[in-house]
């Protein structure tokens, strides 16, 4: 494992804090947890998008900055996650709605379960889109990305090209150990609303895997 750099080291801190917070009052103060502490629009939640946001940024400014020195593939796949983690911002904050004061279409009131104008929330027929997509979906992903996708860069010539190729970045191990702590951690809160503060993980680490990934050698001019 290589060494945790400063960035690294604030962040965990960073999310230390939040999960420890967290933990604490969703077993003394379950309603302070759930309408302050993890409240729509407070600051896990707006927490989150800002950093999904930095996350699709800072991609973004790869993508122009290496422009002229990488091929169509890589600017496919670095322009792609930036697309991604922009569109999931858009989605934590319902697209500004609440910031602006802006209301919900027809359509959203009645096919939203919040009424809220985004996509993750909808309902169609019986089914929720959050559980099926952004949450069992997601969850799929995360495991093959997250502790499959290193074994394979590390082991298959093949993974290793296709994956620089097309800019995905690869975890470095303490990313993936500090997902699967921030997973146990939710073991000890019983709220729904606990998801709000795992998704805050999710963009703070995601961040850090695209500041300082294992194979950052994507993001330089020549490889």
């Amino acid at each position: 494992m290589k060494t945790l750099t400063n960035i690294d080291k604030v962040a965990y801190l960073f999310l230390i804090v939040i999960f420890g917070l967290g933990v604490y009052f969703a077993n003394t103060d379950l309603t302070y947890f759930d309408e302050v502490y993890t409240v729509e629009d407070g600051f896990v939640e707006n927490g989150s998008a800002i950093f999904l946001l930095s996350a699709s940024l800072l991609l973004l400014f790869r993508f122009f900055k290496l422009f002229k020195h990488k091929d169509f593939l890589w600017k496919v796949g670095i322009l792609a996650m930036a697309v991604v983690f922009f569109f999931g911002a858009g989605e934590e904050i319902s697209w500004g709605q609440r910031i602006f004061n802006m209301e919900s279409s027809q359509y959203f009131i009645e096919n939203n379960a919040q009424g809220e104008t985004n996509l993750h929330n909808m309902v169609v027929g019986e089914t929720k889109i959050n559980k099926l997509i952004f949450s069992q979906l997601l969850t799929v992903v995360l495991v093959i990305y997250l502790i499959i996708t290193p074994f394979l860069y590390r082991k298959l010539d093949w993974v290793k090209n296709l994956a620089n190729k097309f800019a995905v970045p690869i975890v470095q191990w303490h990313h993936t150990i500090a997902f699967l702590i921030g997973t146990g951690l939710l073991l000890f809160i019983t709220s729904t609303r606990k998801w709000e503060i795992y998704e805050f993980a999710f963009s703070v680490i995601f961040l850090l895997i695209f500041i300082n990934p294992f194979n950052k050698e994507i993001y330089k001019a020549k490889q």
